[in-house]
């Protein structure tokens, strides 16, 4: 079994989507692909901001990997959205098993900004496991 963890640095979530994935992957005996979506870094400063991401990134890896779970990374960047490439990630991988955090978004602040989790939820090829931030904003 294959799950896709797709992971936002800045998702409040980020614990519970970390516990939530050592237990599934336990309990399934799966493989892990943490996948996280950036832009193409352009300037010095998002060079730099893409390796402070790398790192953050390998961190949650390695407490996946403590528990005896094959887990590898990657960094997409791509032209698309960042459902679309989750999305296109899960169909070309053979995805089984999509694991994506939720933070709280006003109505409002859904339409101005889209949500990834909802087209991730509404587009992909598998079941769809979203963690909620419980952190109030």
């Amino acid at each position: 079994m294959k799950i896709l963890v797709a992971y936002n640095i800045e998702s409040g979530a980020t614990e519970r989507i970390i516990k939530n994935t050592i237990l599934l992957a336990k309990a399934l005996d799966a493989y892990v692909d943490i996948v996280s979506v950036m832009e193409s870094p352009k300037t010095d400063n998002e060079i730099v901001n893409k390796e402070e991401y790398e790192k953050k990134i390998r961190s949650v890896v390695n407490q996946i990997s403590e528990n005896n779970i094959n887990c590898k990374s990657h960094i997409l960047i791509q032209g698309l959205t960042p459902g679309e490439t989750i999305v296109n990630y899960a169909v070309e991988n053979d995805v089984d098993q999509i694991i994506i955090g939720v933070d709280r978004l006003s109505r409002v602040g859904k339409i101005l900004m889209g949500s990834v989790a909802q087209y991730v939820i509404l587009q992909a090829p598998c079941p769809v496991l979203t963690v909620k931030n419980t952190m109030h904003s």
